[in-house]
């Protein structure tokens, strides 16, 4: 009988090493508990991505709005009847010496 219990508690902390100390037990348990959160994480974000892609996909399928933005901000079109002004903001006033090219101080060095 004692060998008996001798073996079934051999057997117990074998068991128990498995589970709480080699590689394929708790530790990986929890790294892929880890590891499946952060893919859920993941997986909303491009979830969201994609419903903001197919807003987008269906607004320029049926309304001209989105179409002539796109086509007035990244093309730089403009309408059939429409008149086009650029305002240029003015520019500052240069000193001459930093207006000059050094091709020109190198000539104006060598005239003197």
């Amino acid at each position: 009988m004692r060998w008996f219990i001798a073996v079934l508690a051999a057997l117990v902390l074998v068991l128990q090493y498995r589970i709480w100390l080699s590689p394929d037990g708790t530790r990986e348990v929890l790294q892929l508990r880890d590891a499946v959160t952060v893919q859920a994480a993941e997986n909303q974000r491009l979830t969201a991505r994609n419903q903001q892609l197919a807003a987008e996909v269906r607004d320029l399928k049926q309304g001209f709005a989105a179409l002539e933005e796109r086509a007035r901000s990244e093309l730089g079109l403009i309408a059939a009847n429409e008149t086009y002004y650029q305002v240029v903001p003015p520019s500052t006033q240069k000193t001459p010496a930093a207006a000059e090219t050094p091709q020109q101080t190198a000539l104006r060095a060598a005239a003197r």
